[in-house]
């Protein structure tokens, strides 16, 4: 083979080389990329609709009978998934107040009840889902009366229309917002985390 041929089928060999390797390099940034992006879209996810203790939700959601996206949407709207007591002394995920707490515990026969317990997620999760069944028990399953009532209780849903109460019977703003609030949470929950909350 004389000197010129080889020296052109050399250099075909490294531009096949530098060819592949040029192919290798962008998949691997690309893969890279796809990661970043990935973790990004987690982080923005975790900011804008969080969702923890999944399994929790789906448990107490199946025990009662309640919309597990329904759930996590106002677990959402009562503390964006924080555990923390407000100024009105409302306790945990779900935002339980000590008298309802109270009442939770007799109606549902819990036993050696203490306040403490409001800030496990588990007993807290447990007791909001239970209060929000008896909710819908006493308001005709109308979701939007008994989002209005674990919001601004019973008492004022009773004076607002109790089982007819419509969205535009609440008279109270921060409870209207509250209602339209979880209502489209919801559907985002149900879109986002099919999986994790035991839709498919």
């Amino acid at each position: 083979m004389s000197r010129k041929r080889g020296r052109r089928a050399q250099t075909t060999r490294r531009r096949r080389l530098l060819a592949i390797t040029a192919v290798l390099v962008a998949g691997l940034a690309a893969g890279v990329a796809l990661g970043v992006f990935s973790r990004v879209d987690d982080a923005i996810q975790e900011l804008t609709l969080p969702l923890r203790h999944e399994d929790v939700i789906r448990q107490e959601a199946a025990e009662w009978n309640v919309e597990p996206a329904l759930v996590a949407a106002m677990i959402y709207a009562e503390s964006h998934f924080r555990d923390q007591t407000s100024h009105a002394d409302a306790r945990g995920l779900m935002q339980i107040t000590p008298d309802t707490a109270r009442f939770i515990a007799r109606e549902s026969q819990g036993t050696e009840f203490v306040l403490e317990d409001l800030s496990d997620p588990d007993v807290n999760i447990a007791y909001g889902t239970f209060y929000m069944r008896y909710l819908l028990d006493a308001l005709g399953e109308n979701e939007v009366a008994a989002l209005a009532a674990y919001n601004a209780g019973l008492g004022n849903v009773e004076k607002w229309g109790g089982a007819e109460m419509e969205l535009e019977d609440i008279r109270f703003g921060e409870t209207r917002s509250y209602v339209e609030s979880v209502l489209d949470k919801r559907e985002e929950y149900r879109e986002t985390y099919p999986r994790e909350l035991g839709y498919r």
